[in-house]
């Protein structure tokens, strides 16, 4: 009897410690899932937030811009990637007219970013040179503002082809400061205006004036438009070449952190 109590109790001692063992191994896997779960909310946490934060940025502060064509040569080059500052002047809130504050308007000789009126989904870049309530006039190249001529350094003048007629500078007409006849206006290229600017638009103009499509042709640009302040070049590169690897091997190392003016 004696043995058979024995071999009980060890039977039974066994049977408590696997139970043991059990238990505690659930514990550790219920816990093992616990935590799984408490570490994936904290990332798809840290995820939302940073994706907030990155759209808030780029609506409201900083946002990145590359040029794809020559209308602002040599200023802008085919290849520049650009800081734009939201900030300064505000931007727009997307998909409506509404603007946040900014801590200055659009300036006259501004480089700017801006959403055009003739072209849904396209941003484009210019400089102002027309600011609200200002007469400008263009006689034979010259850019005239207010009755005087404008020094302009960074302009290039690239066509020598002749002047040309396009149609439609046809807007121009509805513009024209007084004493203009309307019947006899036929705008050009080179020659234009004087037109009158009304107030809340911007008049732009690219720097390379032969290759650019810009106010002559598609007109004003509300303020409510502009999207920000070009502010200095964070990489640029020969976009154009055939060589492999441009990105790399053709880097324009000394535009690279230039304040674009």
């Amino acid at each position: 009897m004696e043995s058979v109590s024995r071999k009980e109790s060890k039977s039974t001692g066994r049977r408590r410690r696997s139970r043991g063992t059990s238990e505690a191994s659930a514990r550790r896997t219920g816990g093992d899932s616990q935590d799984g779960n408490a570490t994936l909310a904290e990332w798809a946490k840290t995820l939302g937030i940073t994706i907030v934060l990155l759209v808030v940025i780029r609506t409201f502060l900083v946002q990145t811009f590359v040029i794809i064509s020559g209308s602002m040569e040599d200023t802008l080059m085919v290849g520049d990637f650009l800081m734009v500052n939201r900030l300064a002047i505000g931007s727009r809130i997307p998909g409506t007219e509404i603007r946040t504050p900014g801590y200055s308007e659009g300036r006259l000789g501004d480089v700017v970013i801006f959403d055009p009126r003739h072209e849904e989904n396209m941003k484009l870049v210019k400089r102002i040179v027309g600011m609200p309530g200002d007469t400008l006039e263009m006689r034979e190249k010259e850019l005239y503002r207010n009755g005087e001529r404008q020094d302009e350094p960074f302009v290039q003048w690239r066509d020598f082809s002749g002047d040309h007629e396009h149609p439609s500078m046809g807007w121009q007409a509805d513009h024209l400061a007084p004493g203009v006849d309307a019947a006899d206006y036929t705008p050009t290229r080179d020659n234009w205006g004087p037109l009158v600017i009304p107030e809340g638009n911007f008049f732009m103009l690219g720097d390379n004036r032969d290759r650019s499509l810009d106010s002559r042709y598609w007109g004003l640009v509300e303020d409510w438009r502009l999207e920000g302040r070009a502010m200095f070049f964070y990489f640029s590169y020969n976009r154009g070449s055939a060589t492999p690897f441009a990105a790399i091997r053709e880097v324009r190392w000394d535009r690279i952190g230039r304040r674009i003016r």
